[in-house]
């Protein structure tokens, strides 16, 4: 694990706006989890396509985009009207492929044998005393060879100072992908700021993680 400064694409947790915070990021690449776990889907040419992914917190489409050009089926969930009005206006998306839901994560049902889930930076966002459902969902949710990939605050993050913030040691992290076949998972940590400009300390678990049973 190597320190860096540089700026994540993250708002903070409490009195942020996010019209700024999608302004400020729009744009941007699509997260390296997501190409990761795409690159392992595209060594094995036998699945069938289309395939179908699931991309919570889609926001304005940084994520989605990515799977919608490479002719993914994609269901955008996000709780923010104004994110999905966002994705619906961006003039490089396949609308045959992709699918809009505005929802909480809380009340969320998912559909059933999901090639991808991708969480990009939003689960800090979940109820920390009834994610460990959520979770549950999402596993239950991927069929076998389906992967999840995103992002989990660590237990020494800035956030922490949140109580409602959902964060994570590093042996909890492995505890909850017990049940998965961990591809790769790397864990970060270094001062920087929020894609708003604030100073905060980031502690963060980057995972890509298959589903084998």
């Amino acid at each position: 694990m190597q320190a860096q400064l540089h700026t994540l694409n993250v708002n903070p947790p409490d009195g942020h706006n996010w019209s700024d915070y999608y302004q400020a990021v729009e744009g941007r690449p699509p997260r390296e989890t997501l190409l990761k776990a795409l690159a392992k889907f595209d060594a094995d040419p036998l699945l069938a396509t289309p395939r179908f992914a699931v991309d919570l917190g889609c926001g304005d489409g940084r994520d989605t985009v990515e799977l919608l050009r490479r002719g993914w089926r994609v269901l955008g969930i996000d709780g923010e009207e104004e994110a999905i009005a966002r994705l619906l206006s961006r003039p490089d998306i396949d609308r045959q492929y992709l699918e809009t839901r505005i929802d909480r994560f809380e009340v969320l049902s998912f559909p059933e044998n999901v090639d991808l889930i991708n969480a990009s930076f939003c689960l800090q966002f979940y109820p920390p005393a009834d994610f460990p459902v959520f979770w549950q969902k999402i596993v239950a949710a991927l069929r076998v060879g389906g992967r999840f990939c995103g992002h989990l605050i660590g237990d020494r993050d800035s956030w922490t100072a949140y109580p409602q913030m959902n964060c994570f040691t590093r042996q909890q992290v492995i505890d909850l992908l017990a049940s998965l076949e961990t591809e790769w998972l790397e864990e970060e940590e270094h001062p920087g700021k929020t894609a708003l400009g604030v100073e905060k300390h980031w502690h963060l678990f980057h995972i890509v993680a298959r589903k084998t049973a």
